[in-house]
C-alpha cells in the first residue's frame, strides 16, 4: 500500500506570496506583498543586529519581554499574549486545536487563503459565506452556521478587498454564534484603519470566552522577514496554543525587534500618516484612468479593469515586464482584479505611468 497523508492534505492548493522578481530588470517597484515601503524602524534593525554575537542561544520560549511590552503599548494583559511565527502559525494552531476530520472552518467568500489551508491541513471542512460588495456579511455567515462548524475566521480589515465591519457587525457577529464555535478575529492591518467605528477586537476578546484576536508585525512594523505575530486570547484558549506551539517558536532575533519596534510608535504614526495620504492619491489617480478602485482601510487597493479577466492578466504581466510587480487576484475568487501595495511616492508614480501608457 503507498504511503499517503491525512485526508485533506492533498486537496490544498499551496500558498503562493507575491512576486520578487522581474527576469531582466535590475530594479523591481516590489506592490504585490503588502510590505511597508518605508522597511522597519531603525531602533528594530539596531536591536537586530545586536545578537548577532548571541545566535548560539535560544531564544525565552515564552517572549516574556515582548508579550509584556505588547500589554503595556496596547493596554491588555501580558498573560492573555501568545507569539507565534507570523500570525499564519497562530491560524494554523487555532484550527488544529478546535476543529478537525468532520468539522467545519467558516469564513468569509474574499477572506484569507490561510484560513482555507488551515482547515484542510486539518482535516476540516472549509466554507466560505458569500460577501456584499466585497465585505464581509454578518446574516451570510451567521446563516452558514451548522451543526459542524468549529471556527469562524473574520478578516478585518479584509485582505485582500481593504474592506471592515464596524465594531458593531463584529459584535452581532459575536452574539449570533453559539458559544463553543471560536470567532477569530484577524487584524493585520488593524493600524492602518482611520474608520471611527472599528475596533481591532480586544475588547471581545477580555467580553467573551470564544473570540480571539490576531496581529502581526509583518505589516506596518515592517518585519514580515523576521515572521512575528501574535494572539490576545481567553485563559482557556492562550493556555492551549501554549501546549500545541513549539517550545522556541519565536526567534530571539525577532523578540528584540519587535520589542524596539514597539517602543518606535513615531515610525508607526509616520507609516500610517504616509500610507493615508499615498493611498488617496493612488486612488483618484486610478479611478481616473476609468479603474474601479474599491475602498480600502489597509495599506493596499484593490483595483478592477473594466475589461475584465483578460485585461487584469495583460496589465499584471505589462507592468512585471518594467519591473512593477503587483498581486494577480484569481487565486481568491476576482480574476478581473489586481492588488496594489501602497508604495513610496517615486513607486506609485512609476506604477501610475506604466498604466497611463497601458491605457493610451
Amino acid at each position: 500500500m503507498a504511503l499517503l497523508p491525512r485526508p485533506g492534505i492533498l486537496d490544498v492548493q499551496p500558498y503562493v506570496g507575491g512576486e520578487a522578481k522581474a527576469p531582466g530588470i535590475n530594479r523591481v517597484v516590489r506592490l504585490a506583498s503588502n510590505e511597508n515601503p518605508l522597511g522597519c524602524s531603525p531602533k528594530a534593525a539596531e536591536a537586530y543586529r545586536a545578537l548577532a554575537g548571541e545566535l548560539h542561544r535560544y531564544p525565552d520560549g515564552g517572549a516574556k519581554d515582548l508579550r509584556e511590552t505588547l500589554a503595556r503599548i496596547h493596554g491588555l494583559e501580558a498573560s492573555r499574549i501568545v507569539c507565534g511565527a507570523g500570525s499564519d502559525e497562530l491560524i494554523a494552531l487555532l484550527v488544529r486545536a478546535y476543529a478537525g476530520e468532520g468539522d467545519e472552518v467558516l469564513y468569509s467568500r474574499h477572506g484569507f487563503l490561510m484560513y482555507d489551508i488551515a482547515a484542510r491541513t486539518a482535516g476540516a471542512r472549509p466554507v466560505a459565506a458569500p460577501e456584499t460588495d466585497l465585505t464581509a456579511d454578518v446574516d451570510a455567515l451567521l446563516g452558514l452556521v451548522s451543526p459542524v462548524t468549529r471556527i469562524v475566521f473574520l478578516a478585518n480589515p479584509n485582505n485582500p478587498t481593504g474592506s471592515y465591519l464596524p465594531a458593531s457587525e463584529v459584535r452581532r457577529l459575536r452574539e449570533g454564534l453559539p458559544e463553543e464555535v471560536l470567532l477569530v478575529i484577524d487584524a493585520a492591518y488593524a493600524e492602518y484603519v482611520e474608520a471611527e467605528d472599528y475596533e481591532a477586537g480586544s475588547r471581545l476578546v477580555e467580553a467573551c470566552d470564544n473570540v480571539v484576536m490576531t496581529r502581526t508585525f509583518s505589516k506596518i512594523y515592517g518585519l514580515a522577514a523576521l515572521r512575528l505575530g501574535w494572539a490576545y486570547c481567553p485563559p482557556a484558549v492562550a493556555d492551549v496554543l501554549n501546549r500545541l506551539r513549539g517550545p522556541f517558536n519565536v526567534s530571539q532575533a525577532a523578540q528584540a525587534a519587535g520589542v524596539a519596534a514597539l517602543e518606535d510608535q513615531d515610525f508607526v504614526a509616520r507609516s500610517r500618516r504616509e500610507n493615508s495620504e499615498l493611498r488617496g492619491w493612488v486612488s483618484g489617480e486610478l479611478a481616473g484612468l476609468g479603474l474601479t478602485v474599491h475602498p480600502s482601510e489597509g495599506n493596499f487597493l484593490l483595483v478592477s479593469f473594466p475589461g475584465g479577466e483578460k485585461a487584469a492578466a495583460e496589465a499584471l504581466a505589462a507592468l512585471k515586464a518594467r519591473g512593477v510587480l503587483l498581486r494577480g487576484m484569481s487565486s481568491y475568487g476576482l480574476p478581473e482584479s489586481l492588488r496594489i501595495t501602497v508604495g513610496t511616492r517615486e513607486e506609485m508614480e512609476i506604477t501610475l505611468e506604466a498604466l497611463r501608457d497601458l491605457a493610451s
